[in-house]
C-alpha cells in the first residue's frame, strides 16, 4: 500500500489521500487519520486527537514513548502549530499524555480494558522470588567487559564474518573453545570437531535427528531434553538412577543408538556418575557402536570436591560433549557447542540445515574474544565463590526443617527432599507466595519403572536471584515450608 503525507488545504476542512507518516525527530510515527474522522469530528485537531488516542489505546504507542515537538509534527503533517499544541494539551488533560517544559511530551500508562490472555499465568512475568534451577544471576552479567569484547571483535572481524561462513560456526570461537575445554574440562577435541549451536536443547535436538532413536535418558532428568528428542522424532526410553548416578547396566537390554547422561553432576540428584559406571558406559558404546551424549551440566561450578572431568575424554570417538553459556553467563545468549566424533560432524551440520543459521556470528566473535582475553575464566571463578556462599546460606537456613538437602557439592541448585506427600502442598503455597522453583516429580520420566522410588522434593536454584534479593527469597521459602506443616 502506498502512503503519502497528509496535505491540509486552505479551507476549514482538509483533504487527505491515504495515511500520514510523521517524522518523529529521527524516528517515524505512523498515523492513520481516516478512522478518526467520525461524523462528529470538527476538523484537523479532532482527527489528530483521535489518531493519537487510538495509537495509545491499541498499544502502538507505549507508555514512555516521546512524541515530537508540536512544531515538528505540525510541519510534517502540514498543520498549524497551534492545532498540534491544542491536540497535545487536550490529551494531557484527558490523561493520555504528560508534558513538561524543557523535557517534552510523552505517553503515560493508560488503563485499558482487560483482554483475554492466551498465555499461561506467569509467562513473561517476573516472580517475586526466583529460585528456578539452571538460571544464573543475570544481575552479575559482565556487561562492561562484554561490550568491550563486542567492540573489539567487530573491529577486528574480517569482512567474511559478515557473510554466511563455515556451517560449524566461526573459527575464532571454535578455536577458543577447543583450548578452553581441553584446559578446564579435559575435553579432547579440535577446532574441526566443534559445532556451534543455540544451546544444549538445540544440540540434543540435532543429535536426535542425526542418530534416530529411541535415545536412552536418565529416569530423572530435564524434561526439556525429552521434549527436544520427541520433536526430533527419536523419542526416549528411561534407565534407572540411584546414588551412583545412572544405571548404565540397563542399556544392554535396550536397542538405543545413544544415551544422554549428566555424568559430572546429575540433574537433579546432584551425584557424579560412579567411575565404574563411567567406564562401563563407554565400553557399551564401543561394543554396540552407540554414542554417549555427555551433557556437562554444572561442570564448571564445583565447591567441595575435585572437579569431575568430562566423560568425553575416555573416548572422543564414541562420546559427544555438550556445553553452553546458559548457566555461566545468560540463557538468552543462546550459544552452545558440541565436541563431536569425526563421523558425526557432517551429519550434525546437515541436520542443522547445512548453514550456521542458529547463532549470530557477531555473538560468536564476542564470546571468542571474551574467552581468549581470560574474562570467561575470571567470571567463572568470581561466580563460583559467590554461589558457594549462597549455597551455604541456603543449607543453613533449611537446617531447622526435617528435609534432606542433596547435590550441593557442585552446580547452581540443590535437591531438597521433602516428607512423603508434601510436594504438592509446598508447590501450591510457593506459587501463592510468588516463588518459582521446580518440583522433583516434574523431572521424572513418564515411562520410568514403577519400582523406581518416587520421592517428594524441590529443585531449588540458588543462583538466579540478584545478590540483594537472595536472603529474602530463602526466607520466603522457609515461610512456605512452615506454613505447609514441615
Amino acid at each position: 500500500m502506498n502512503s503519502t503525507l497528509l496535505r491540509i488545504g486552505p479551507s476549514p476542512w482538509f483533504n487527505f489521500r491515504m495515511v500520514s507518516w510523521a517524522n518523529l525527530g529521527r524516528r517515524d510515527l505512523h498515523l492513520d487519520l481516516r478512522p478518526a474522522l467520525t461524523p462528529g469530528a470538527r476538523g484537523a485537531k479532532d482527527a489528530l486527537i483521535g489518531a493519537l488516542r487510538d495509537a495509545v489505546r491499541s498499544g502502538r504507542l507505549r507508555p514512555g514513548t516521546a512524541l515530537p515537538p508540536s512544531r515538528t509534527l505540525a510541519t510534517d503533517l502540514g498543520l498549524a502549530r497551534n492545532t498540534v499544541a491544542d491536540a497535545y494539551a487536550e490529551l494531557v488533560a484527558e490523561g493520555w499524555l504528560d508534558s513538561r517544559q524543557g523535557v517534552g511530551t510523552w505517553v503515560v500508562d493508560v488503563v485499558r480494558p482487560a483482554q483475554p490472555s492466551r498465555r499461561p499465568p506467569r509467562i513473561g512475568t517476573e516472580p517475586v522470588h526466583n529460585l528456578m534451577p539452571g538460571c544464573p544471576d543475570v544481575a552479575e552479567f559482565p556487561r562492561t567487559t562484554w561490550s568491550a569484547c563486542a567492540r573489539r571483535a567487530l573491529t577486528r572481524a574480517p569482512n567474511s564474518a559478515l557473510r554466511m561462513g563455515d556451517p560449524r560456526g566461526r573459527p575464532e570461537l571454535r578455536s577458543a573453545l577447543a583450548e578452553y575445554l581441553a584446559r578446564a574440562r579435559g575435553v579432547r577435541t579440535s577446532d574441526e570437531s566443534i559445532v556451534i549451536c543455540a544451546g544444549v536443547r538445540h544440540a540434543v535436538e540435532l543429535l536426535g535427528r542425526t542418530l534416530g532413536g529411541p535415545v536412552a535418558v536418565e529416569a530423572y532428568g530435564l524434561f526439556l531434553f525429552r521434549d527436544a528428542l520427541a520433536a526430533a522424532g527419536s523419542g526416549t526410553v528411561p534407565i534407572g538412577v540411584d546414588d551412583d548416578g545412572a544405571r548404565v547396566d540397563e542399556l544392554d537390554g535396550l536397542r538405543a543408538p545413544a544415551v544422554l547422561l549428566t555424568p559430572a553432576h546429575h540433574n537433579p540428584f546432584g551425584v557424579p556418575l560412579h567411575p565404574r559406571r563411567r567406564t562401563a558406559v563407554v565400553e557399551w558404546a564401543q561394543r554396540t557402536g552407540g554414542f554417549v551424549l555427555d551433557d556437562d551440566y554444572d561442570g564448571e561450578f564445583r565447591y567441595d570436591r575435585q572437579p569431575v572431568g568430562a566423560l568425553q575424554a575416555l573416548d572422543p570417538q564414541r562420546v559427544v560433549y555438550l556445553g553452553s553459556t546458559s548457566k555461566s553467563l545468560s540463557q538468552v545468549l543462546r550459544i552452545g557447542w558440541l565436541a563431536l566424533p569425526e563421523e558425526l560432524v557432517d551429519p550434525v551440520v546437515e541436520a542443522a540445515g547445512g548453514q550456521q543459521f542458529s547463532v549470530s556470528a557477531l555473538e560468536q566473535l564476542t564470546l571468542a574474544e571474551f574467552i581468549t582475553g581470560g574474562h570467561y575464566d575470571h567470571h567463572i571463578r568470581r561466580m563460583r565463590a559467590r554461589y558457594r556462599r549462597r549455597r551455604d546460606h541456603l543449607v543453613a537456613a533449611l537446617s531447622p526443617f526435617p528435609v534432606d538437602v542433596r547435590g550441593v557439592s557442585a552446580g547452581v541448585s540443590a535437591l531438597v527432599r521433602l516428607p512423603d506427600g508434601a510436594e504438592p502442598e509446598v508447590l501450591r503455597r510457593a506459587g501463592e507466595a510468588g516463588i518459582t522453583l521446580t518440583g522433583l516429580s516434574m523431572m521424572r520420566h513418564p515411562d520410568a519403572d514403577p519400582a523406581l522410588p518416587a520421592p517428594d522434593g524441590l529443585i531449588v536454584g540458588f543462583a538466579a536471584p540478584a545478590e540483594h534479593a537472595f536472603a529474602a527469597a530463602v526466607s520466603a521459602l522457609g515461610d512456605v515450608l512452615r506454613a505447609s506443616g514441615i
